[in-house]
């Protein structure tokens, strides 16, 4: 991992900064590379609606505290960072590549951490095995994409859900090219294996919305 992290390091990186209640954030994003490096602006919706719901429920098991999380495509990390800041036993992962930025993420921001938080690799529609029993919650961040991606990601959400997990979905409504197209292609093959709900403006964070960002929450049929 060291020389990992070393190469990643050698390379030019911004941070940004986001609050979680008894500290800041601070992620690094790269300036070279795809999607994965970022942080998209679904993702800080995602974490800070987490943040909320902890904080609301922080005395009841509707909190975050010793819940147990698994990320899909986590890119930098930030979602389950803010769930890990929380108190949640949080496994982020995303492919083989961009496993270096999560646990560079994590290494700034261990002091945070109050539940616990791994990094792992994992492709969509390949084996889950590994990562069993299904979590208390699933959660994904702008990772709608491409159409060829739709099915993997259904599947895996499918094979890490049971009727006990909840899998919290956010995305960026995009209008160019296809992306309408894949964005209604995701809704048919979710709703294939799960109820949607979408989550309205008002129980999201107060400051982290945005009417062309969309969070769901979706349980197994």
């Amino acid at each position: 991992m060291a020389v990992k992290l070393g190469s990643l390091l050698a390379d030019k990186t911004f941070e940004r900064e986001i609050e979680c209640g008894h500290g800041t954030l601070r992620i690094k994003q790269a300036e070279v590379g795809d999607e994965s490096c970022v942080v998209w602006d679904a993702a800080l919706v995602l974490a800070k609606y987490l943040q909320k719901l902890h904080l609301s429920n922080k005395a009841t098991e509707e909190g975050l505290e010793n819940k147990r999380i698994i990320e899909l495509g986590a890119g930098t990390g930030v979602v389950g960072l803010m769930a890990a800041a929380c108190g949640a036993a949080v496994c982020c992962t995303d492919l083989t590549s961009v496993v270096p930025l999560i646990e560079l993420n994590k290494t700034i921001n261990q002091h945070l951490i109050t539940g616990s938080f791994s990094a792992a690799s994992l492709k969509w529609g390949q084996d889950v095995t590994a990562f069993l029993p299904c979590p208390d919650i699933l959660i994904v961040a702008d990772c709608i994409y491409y159409e060829e991606s739709l099915t993997p990601l259904v599947t895996t959400l499918r094979d890490l859900s049971d009727f006990n997990t909840t899998v919290l979905l956010s995305y960026e409504e995009r209008t160019t090219g296809n992306k309408p197209l894949v964005e209604k292609q995701f809704h048919q093959l979710a709703k294939a294996h799960f109820f949607v709900e979408e989550i309205p403006e008002e129980e999201q964070d107060s400051i982290y919305h945005s009417p062309d960002i969309y969070l769901w929450r979706l349980k197994r049929r």
